[in-house]
């Protein structure tokens, strides 16, 4: 009664293309949290698996803890055994440690000391 038969028709009817054209600011946002969010984390995680992976006797590494120490055995898969001090041993989980530093490369110092 109050809407004319025009304005009834032009209502009903949707277009494809701005179907498409509302989906595509979403499609752009998951394109862009893919290059600036989860490529990165991939990367980085397959870097850390790998460096894990490598850990062999001798080398210097560091904890998620802020520990360092030397690794005197890989215990198994999971665990290798570090010595923190003379005579101090103890098991890490592979998966908690941060960073290896391998026999021959020297502590780096602060500019401040």
């Amino acid at each position: 009664m109050f809407i004319t038969p025009a304005y009834a028709q032009a209502a009903a009817g949707g277009d494809a293309n701005s179907m498409l054209m509302s989906l595509l600011p979403f499609a752009m946002i998951f394109v862009i949290m893919y290059f600036l969010i989860l490529r990165p984390q991939q990367k980085k995680v397959k870097s850390h698996a790998e460096m894990v992976k490598n850990i062999r006797r001798g080398d210097t590494i560091i904890t998620n803890g802020g520990l360092v120490g030397k690794v005197t055995k890989v215990v198994d898969d999971d665990q290798v055994e570090m010595e923190i001090s003379d005579g101090v041993k103890i098991r890490q989980m592979r998966q908690m440690i941060t960073g290896v530093r391998t026999k021959g490369e020297p502590a780096k110092e602060d500019a401040a000391s």
